[in-house]
């Protein structure tokens, strides 16, 4: 059974190799969509982009929330906050770009 004490435990314990593998997965996986998105890619490619790095922003989130709940709060963890949080709309942002520039044929030849 999925403990979330021992979860939060062990990433709190693990901090660093977290933040140090999270950190650059959460750019380059946005940066990805970004460029997928921007050299007009197929719309599976871009998804499957866009989960990747959402789930990566998502990982991150929760980790920072296990320092919230044991009342740590200093710079590095709204850092890490915010730059999660810029990662999921960014994210989400270009999954409506993508989802309007499909229906909208126009926007797929003059943009």
């Amino acid at each position: 059974m999925l403990d979330f004490n021992t979860l939060a435990e062990f990433s709190r314990a693990n901090c660093v190799s977290i933040c140090a593998f999270l950190v650059p997965a959460n750019l380059i996986a946005t940066s990805l969509t970004i460029i997928l998105t921007v050299f007009r890619c197929p719309t599976h490619q871009i998804w499957k982009a866009v989960g990747i790095a959402s789930t990566f922003a998502f990982i991150m989130v929760l980790h920072v929330y296990t320092w919230f709940i044991i009342g740590v709060v200093m710079a590095p963890t709204y850092i890490l906050l915010s730059l999660a949080i810029s990662c999921l709309l960014t994210n989400f942002v270009i999954v409506l770009f993508q989802r309007r520039r499909v229906n909208n044929p126009s926007l797929a030849h003059n943009a």
